[in-house]
């Protein structure tokens, strides 16, 4: 259809369009004048000529009339444009447009109709003969006899309903798998004996749900004040935090249905059975909701099944796409350092330290695998999908897109009264008959307006958000995120009180310092595994008679638990002292420089290949350290082979997850923080300046930490690049991270020789208990008054022996033999 294409001379665009519009609107009306003007004499026409009846003829005259205005809507809008609506606010002279050209494009339909069978009937007449409009008898019943022939509605009925067979057959039971999976719930039906309030340790995003979910009951009020209520919330943060349960909390608290269905529900074997799924989903759903009052919340669990960015749907074959590897940063060590069921820094495991990194870390890797299809399999895949495009198994995004517009269309009318209301108000208005307004009064059907009912999305992911595709987690559809963090120790603290308080224990674990003892045990526990180290406590009391448990059933129940990988064996005594003297090593480093973690364990209970472990928590939350803080990590790191070569003059193989460990985080202070040595004192010697004794202390320490730096790593390569290696490739950044290393080390050894006494009374403890827990082993490590020597590095004294002979100058010190324990 033409429209404006140039205002009209000397006229701005907006007014050039309104002036036509104007126009139009007087040519309608003098073309209307002319039909009624010219309709008496096309009356008496028909009753005189013709010897119509009055009423006969009356009807005749007015449809001639319409015919005739519609076609010359037909030809005015052939020869003149169309009046651009855009700027223009006048009610009347918008409406006016819409009215015209609903007409036209009625009153095109039907030319077109008309022309199709004037020709159709012109063919037939020229075949048969006879009268041109007799054609109309021979085609009416034509289609009757072919109507009447039984046979006919047998094949009808029968290839109907064999497609349904087969559609039943083939696609039936895989399309009855998607739609199993969703279950509806209304109020009263379920009850997982799980209240909002027993949701703990997540009060931050309890809360956020807890206004959103007000606002979804009673938001009218909301609403007329201009507010807009979400449309769905999202539910992310690493598994076992408690996003499910909170779901299942809100089934049985709201009142209101509730429709839940996994990400796994959506796929699907055949295009468009997700689709379908998506589609089965929100009828189910829109349906609680009309009988329930008018909302209704649909969860769908691992929504990321689904929600994936849609560019990553396909992947990359071959070598096409680019290799990402993430930074390394000292603050990102445990994407490099993570090691055993736990998260230990080294590959030993007898360094295991609490903070929210490794806690994010550590319940990501509790989280079921997904197995996906072999590397085979998918290049056959794409090799098909190549082949024959469109075929089955290619459709990964249909649900995704099948869910955004449903997401979008919850507020739309019906789709039946929107038809309906939109061909009566056509047909009113190409009729010519019935005016739009009487008076100021409408005479049309109103526009149909969305059902008041409410349905709203909750979706739950263990990815990290910017994995979900955008137009997911974009306001007005799932545009409010709550994060479900890891369990802190006042989180933990807040889940202790909800499960020792459903079980029988000793009135001394309710005491506050208990309690925060208990927390500080637990570090890394998911509510899940807390409730079940109470349960487990509560078994080994009543196995022993007893109607409560406490303290020592609590912490062997802790023990049991994680003892999937402990080895119930007893060291040789020489053995078992080396070991103990190893993690006393750590335990005095730790607590003497990480001022801001504190010690919660410290065992030599065997546990895979780890002979024991200390492990620490940070007192408070951080999200950036200090370059002071981060060497206090490696002199903790190096505190074992220190105690060793104090005791025995010489380390044993099992500092060497210690070295890996430190030569990582090193890596990572050197070639991602552009961090150095610490600040030292070198007194200059007699003709020295301050900058050569500082260059000679520095030639010593990089010289051992070459000794201990590790170098057994895979090198890397273009394919799989190794970023400790390639920090340390440098000569200038592996100089200053040998430095590094040295200087822990060194500092780490004036330690233990310090403190050599401390060492021998916590590996005596050790001996005897094999593990240490929470406020226990902080008074311990408090009562040995640990004492950190002030270096200078111009002192002989300090400097630990060579490992081995660096040059004829400057041999290895002889060894001595193992110590006796």
């Amino acid at each position: 259809m033409a429209t404006v294409d140039a205002p009209l001379t000397g006229l701005p665009q907006a007014e050039a369009s309104q002036e036509l519009a104007r126009s139009w609107r007087r040519l309608t009306r003098a073309a209307t004048a002319v039909a009624i003007a010219t309709s008496p004499a096309l009356y008496v026409w028909f009753t005189q000529t013709n010897d119509w009846v009055w009423w006969k003829a009356l009807l005749a005259t007015v449809g001639v009339i319409v015919v005739f205005r519609g076609f010359s809507d037909l030809l005015f809008r052939r020869m003149i444009p169309s009046p651009s609506m855009f700027g223009i606010e006048t009610r009347a002279l918008r409406e006016e447009d819409v009215v015209g050209r609903r007409r036209t494009w009625f009153w095109r339909y039907w030319f077109k109709v008309t022309v199709f069978f004037a020709i159709l009937l012109g063919i037939l007449w020229l075949l048969r003969g006879g009268s041109y409009f007799g054609q109309i008898g021979f085609i009416v019943g034509g289609i009757g006899n072919i109507l009447s022939q039984p046979t006919l509605w047998v094949q009808v009925v029968f290839v109907f309903f064999l497609f349904i067979a087969n559609f039943a057959i083939l696609l039936g039971p895989m399309l009855a798998m998607n739609l199993t999976q969703i279950k509806t719930f209304e109020p009263g039906d379920a009850q997982w004996g799980v209240k909002l309030d027993d949701v703990r340790g997540q009060a931050e995003a309890k809360e956020e749900v807890r206004r959103v979910v007000s606002i979804w009951q009673s938001g009218e009020q909301f609403e007329r004040h201009g507010g807009k209520r979400e449309r769905g919330v999202l539910f992310f943060g690493p598994p076992g935090t408690g996003k499910t349960m909170l779901a299942k909390a809100l089934a049985t608290g709201f009142n209101s249905p509730f429709v839940s269905i996994p990400g796994s529900g959506f796929a699907a074997t055949f295009i468009g059975i997700d689709a379908i799924v998506v589609r089965y989903l929100a009828w189910k759903a829109k349906r609680a909701a009309r009988k329930w009052g008018g909302t209704c919340i649909v969860f769908i669990d691992e929504i990321d099944a689904v929600g994936m960015r849609r560019q990553a749907l396909g992947g990359a074959g071959g070598f096409g796409g680019a290799i990402n590897v993430p930074p390394l940063t000292p603050l990102s060590m445990h994407e490099e350092l993570f090691f055993g069921p736990w998260g230990s820094l080294n590959p030993s495991g007898d360094l295991i330290l609490e903070t929210r990194a490794w806690r994010d870390k550590l319940f990501d890797s509790r989280q079921t695998p997904t197995f996906g299809p072999s590397g085979f399999t998918m290049a056959l895949q794409r090799f098909y999908g190549f082949m024959f495009p469109g075929g089955m198994g290619g459709g990964g995004g249909m649900a995704l897109n099948q869910l955004l517009v449903v997401m979008d269309g919850i507020d739309n009318p019906p789709f039946l009264r929107r038809v309906f209301t939109n061909r009566t108000n056509t047909l009113l208005d190409a009729s010519f008959i019935v005016p739009r307004r009487v008076g100021g009064r409408s005479l049309r059907i109103p526009a149909p307006r969305p059902r008041k009912e409410q349905v709203y999305f909750i979706g739950a992911t263990n990815v990290p958000i910017d994995r979900l595709d955008p137009a997911l987690i974009r306001p007005g559809r799932m545009g409010r995120h709550v994060w479900f963090r890891t369990p802190t120790k006042h989180d933990r603290l807040d889940i202790i009180d909800l499960y020792i308080g459903k079980v029988s224990h000793e009135a001394e674990l309710d005491s506050p310092r208990r309690r925060d003892e208990i927390a500080r045990v637990t570090n890394g526990y998911s509510p899940a595994m807390i409730e079940q180290v109470t349960s487990m406590a509560l078994t080994i009391a009543h196995h022993s008679g007893r109607e409560r448990f406490n303290w020592e059933d609590l912490v062997e129940s802790i023990t049991t638990l994680e003892s999937g990988t402990a080895i119930g064996i007893e060291y040789i005594e020489r053995e078992g002292r080396a070991i103990a003297l190893h993690e006393a090593g750590h335990a005095i480093a730790g607590h003497a420089f990480m001022k801001d973690f504190e010690s919660t364990r410290l065992s030599i209970r065997r546990r895979g290949d780890s002979g024991g472990h200390h492990q620490a928590r940070e007192k408070e939350e951080r999200f950036a350290r200090f370059q002071s803080e981060m060497f206090a990590q490696l002199v903790w790191g190096l505190g074992a082979m220190a105690a060793e070569r104090v005791f025995y003059s010489e380390n044993s193989t099992g500092v060497g997850g210690d070295v890996m460990s430190v030569t990582a985080q090193t890596a990572g202070m050197v070639g991602a923080a552009a961090m150095g040595p610490q600040p030292f004192l070198a007194t200059p010697k007699e003709g020295e300046t301050e900058d050569e004794a500082r260059g000679r202390a520095l030639d010593r320490l990089e010289g051992i930490g070459l000794q201990i730096m590790n170098r057994m790593g895979s090198g890397g390569g273009p394919m799989a690049p190794d970023p400790i290696t390639s920090a340390l490739s440098d000569p200038s950044k592996r100089r200053v991270g040998a430095q590094i290393i040295g200087q822990a080390y060194v500092v780490a050894h004036n330690l233990a020789s310090t403190n050599r006494e401390a060492l021998d009374k916590i590996a005596d403890v050790l001996m005897e208990r094999k593990e240490i827990f929470g406020d226990e082993l902080v008074d311990l490590l408090d009562s040995l008054g640990i004492r950190i020597p002030e270096l200078d590095y111009s002192d002989e004294s300090i400097w630990p022996p060579p490992f081995f002979a660096l040059s004829s100058e400057r041999p290895a010190a002889p060894q001595k033999e193992l110590a006796a324990p």
